[in-house]
């Protein structure tokens, strides 16, 4: 169940978009420390790898999306979390740092989500993306949870109630943020999609 739970939200987090709600890159620590917990020393590892592979195939899943059907998708109107603003946003990041923007985007929750339907909306070369989006996944989803996985060690230091304590704080924070973001996602997707073009729709209608 956990390995489902981690790499179905880390998947989701970097290709679709409904991973703008979901704590994919928060949930990767509390899981290195319950691994640790219990000795799974070649489960992190495991554990690593996968959430690397699905956090690349997230990305490429998602510049397909954005490449057949733009970015008109991630703009509501009124919305907060899906909106034109936010999308304007993460394409400017893209344009301007190119592939460094898509290995950085990894670090922000909202870019990350974003910036794969924008680069394929966008026609961003294929091969510089899946370089860029390999590279960000092999920095960003092993140091979050081996960071999570060593930090276990300071909670030996703690009187075992606390440690205990701090683990299921962590958990409860993941669910409660999983449940509310959903909860703020369907209010956001309920909205009218936002028809204003975006540079890939007008380019478009002059070509």
């Amino acid at each position: 169940m956990l390995w489902l739970v981690v790499l179905s939200f880390i998947f989701a987090q970097c290709g679709l978009i409904i991973g703008l709600v979901l704590p994919g890159g928060t949930l990767l620590f509390p899981v290195g420390i319950m691994l640790a917990q219990q000795g799974a020393d070649l489960q992190v590892w495991l554990m690593a790898v996968a959430a690397t592979i699905a956090a690349i195939a997230g990305n490429l899943t998602g510049y397909v999306i954005g490449h057949k059907a733009g970015t008109v998708v991630a703009a509501r109107k009124g919305g907060t979390l899906l909106s034109r603003e936010k999308v304007d946003r993460a394409r400017t990041f893209l344009n301007r740092h190119g592939v460094l923007a898509v290995v950085a985007a990894r670090w922000i929750p909202w870019a990350g989500t974003l910036t794969p339907l924008i680069a394929g909306a966008a026609g961003m070369d294929r091969r510089r993306y899946a370089w860029g989006s390999t590279l960000g996944a092999i920095l960003w989803v092993p140091v979050v949870l081996f960071a999570g996985f060593y930090a276990a060690g300071l909670l030996t230091l703690v009187p075992q109630w606390l440690e205990t304590t701090v683990v299921w704080v962590l958990i409860g924070l993941v669910v409660a943020s999983t449940v509310y973001g959903v909860w703020r996602y369907v209010g956001e997707i309920r909205k009218p999609i936002d028809p204003t073009p975006g540079p890939e729709q007008v380019s478009q209608q002059h070509s």
